[in-house]
């Protein structure tokens, strides 16, 4: 057999035990997980059938850790009895991506995420706020650390915040969705994955360079769909040059999004530079199939009145985003969003 036709060979069967390991963690992790919930659910139906004091449940988590530590080895501690507990407690009601389904006529969990996604998870007191990371953790297949980080960036409060009551509900049960521009905006961005200190005397082209050297991250916080397209783009006319910040493409959408980088406060030129930005992709770029040009400007600063009066009042194309290089509590960022 010819080098090149054993190497053809010998990838596509590396492929293709990568995909069989690939299904089998995720089996395994799919059936521990439902093991812990049904841990959860014995422990607490012996509680309310026995004593609903809470020595009694102390008692009965400490007995059964040692009994099962005996017999399995570690991984059943009295935290851990507890934490597979209220892992029942928090999902025995029907959720998004968890919700019951029959199985010979028995009712049972469908759990997508590790256990550690749900450790993180069942800590989020809020319903609704649970449903939607835990859908976007699966949609996005999130790590557990992206997860946190997510969370710990307020994501669901910056996209709840600029939404209406039934729109908030919608992400509860379908997570982000991309249908019209403004979805696939934010304000603030959260960058804190750079490493540059708030409010420091850093330029615009070194801002781009460290976005660039984070591009995962950036393109994580963007949202769904984005893919990068190119930096420091040039267009030209009447002999004149021009260049984009960092251009990407959002499949979702169907449309170029262009972004520019301002240091300090917005000013009505650089709207009106994204404007002119706009126009050229939508005339020279954009393919007939395609949706209109999104402009996005990250800013630190930005005064609304100048933002409203410069754009039309039609206005679907351009946004002016404020960003931070550090990660704000949850309750500033709360506070940031609605001024």
């Amino acid at each position: 057999m010819e080098p090149t036709a054993t190497n053809q060979l010998a990838q596509r069967i590396s492929e293709l035990l990568t995909e069989a390991r690939g299904r089998i963690v995720q089996s395994v992790n799919h059936t521990m997980v439902l093991t812990y919930y049904e841990i959860g659910r014995m422990i607490v139906h012996e509680e309310q059938n026995g004593n609903e004091r809470a020595d009694y449940g102390k008692q009965l988590i400490k007995t059964l850790s040692l009994k099962l530590t005996a017999d399995f080895g570690k991984g059943f501690s009295q935290r851990n009895l507890e934490q597979m507990r209220q892992f029942y407690l928090v999902y025995s009601k029907a959720q998004t991506l968890s919700a019951e389904f029959e199985s010979d006529d028995k009712p049972v969990k469908k759990f997508q995420l590790s256990w550690s996604h749900y450790l993180k998870l069942m800590r989020i007191e809020d319903g609704d706020e649970r449903n939607f990371y835990e859908i976007e953790s699966y949609k996005n297949n999130w790590s557990l650390r992206e997860l946190e980080r997510q969370y710990n960036t307020a994501l669901y409060t910056r996209l709840s915040l600029s939404r209406s009551g039934s729109q908030v509900r919608r992400l509860a049960k379908e997570g982000q969705l991309l249908q019209k521009p403004q979805d696939a905006i934010k304000d603030p961005y959260i960058l804190e994955f750079i490493g540059l200190p708030e409010r420091s005397t850093y330029s615009e082209s070194e801002l781009e360079q460290k976005l660039i050297e984070k591009l995962e991250h950036f393109m994580l916080e963007l949202g769904t769909g984005f893919t990068f397209v190119a930096r420091q783009q040039r267009i030209s006319f009447d002999e004149k040059h021009f260049r984009i910040d960092l251009v990407f493409y959002n499949r979702i959408l169907r449309c170029f999004v262009l972004i520019d980088l301002k240091i300090g406060e917005l000013k009505h030129q650089d709207i009106g530079q994204m404007q002119m930005y706009v126009n050229f992709y939508d005339r020279r770029m954009r393919l007939p199939e395609e949706n209109k040009t999104i402009g996005i400007i990250l800013c630190q600063d930005k005064s609304e009145a100048v933002v409203e009066f410069t754009l039309p009042e039609n206005n679907q194309q351009i946004f002016a985003s404020k960003y931070t290089t550090v990660l704000p509590s949850k309750e500033s960022l709360v506070k940031l969003i609605r001024d």
